[in-house]
């Protein structure tokens, strides 16, 4: 078995065709449970209003993405926020950027994969096991 944890930068590669995402791809068919963040889903679905609103997806497309992201979870295991956020007290992170350490440590995933530098050097700084998407 094998939990692999995304956070948003690197979850909505899934959708999105841009550079990480054939690694995205690669880890959820390795996965044999896939874990996100409760905030995962209004951080995914701001980035896909922002690219309906520059124009870079159409409405249609908007709609099928949406639906797409709203099986995914389904399926996901979603990790209640936790009150205990340290990756906030021993890094400089976003408050999102922690919660998705938090979270990824409360579910003991087996990876965590991120998009984000800072959060990347945060989550190994706490013992995750990393895989880096830029």
């Amino acid at each position: 078995m094998m939990l692999v944890f995304f956070d948003s930068s690197a979850f909505v590669k899934r959708y999105i065709n841009e550079s990480g995402t054939d690694q995205v791809l690669d880890w959820c068919d390795k996965a044999t449970e896939i874990g996100l963040a409760s905030i995962i889903l209004p951080e995914i679905i701001s980035a896909f209003c922002r690219l309906r609103r520059e124009s870079k997806i159409s409405e249609a497309q908007y709609r099928q993405l949406k639906s797409l992201l709203l099986t995914d979870i389904e399926d996901a295991s979603l990790c209640d926020l936790a009150p205990t956020i340290s990756a906030l007290e021993n890094n400089t992170l976003r408050a999102m950027d922690a919660i998705h350490i938090a979270s990824a440590i409360i579910m003991k995933a087996d990876i965590f994969i991120s998009a984000d530098k800072r959060q990347c050097e945060a989550a190994v700084q706490t013992g995750l096991r990393v895989e880096s998407l830029f």
